[in-house]
């Protein structure tokens, strides 16, 4: 199962600033040269970060910034914000009514698949982004 790459980007962009707010403008070609995808693709995503209330963006030579320390954003707001569809999963709208599970099978899968969704979610809630920094700092403690 593969999901959207908008929340792995918006968790680099936010680590970004996070990382290195004061020491480098937060331009989206400045991010862009982190994630290494195009500028427009970092300027959409901090536009919904920027509506969900994660960040602040100056135009033009302002740059972004985070509106709340690292320790007080959670995957689960960065996922929230930044992916359009959170029904993780989708069971064909139209099974065949005649058949045993054909018409059981929204009811039964459904109600699964919303647990896991949940537990994801609950998963996220937990994991800051503080966390990911200190992860980010412990893994670059190895390449030294």
């Amino acid at each position: 199962m593969q999901f959207s790459f908008r929340m792995p980007v918006a968790v680099q962009i936010l680590l970004c600033i996070a990382k290195f707010d004061g020491v480098f403008k937060m331009t989206s070609t400045f991010l862009a040269s982190s994630v290494n995808v195009n500028p427009v693709i970092i300027r959409k995503t901090l536009g919904q970060l920027k509506a969900a209330g994660l960040v602040e963006v100056a135009a033009g030579v302002g740059g972004a910034k985070l509106l709340r320390p690292p320790q007080d954003i959670t995957l689960r707001e960065v996922f929230q914000a930044v992916e359009e569809d959170v029904d993780l999963f989708h069971i064909q709208e139209n099974p065949n009514p005649q058949c045993p599970v054909g018409r059981n099978i929204q009811q039964v899968l459904g109600a699964r698949l919303s647990v896991v969704k949940d537990n994801m979610l609950a998963d996220f809630a937990r994991v800051t982004l503080a966390d990911l920094l200190a992860d980010i700092d412990s893994a670059e403690q190895k390449h030294c």
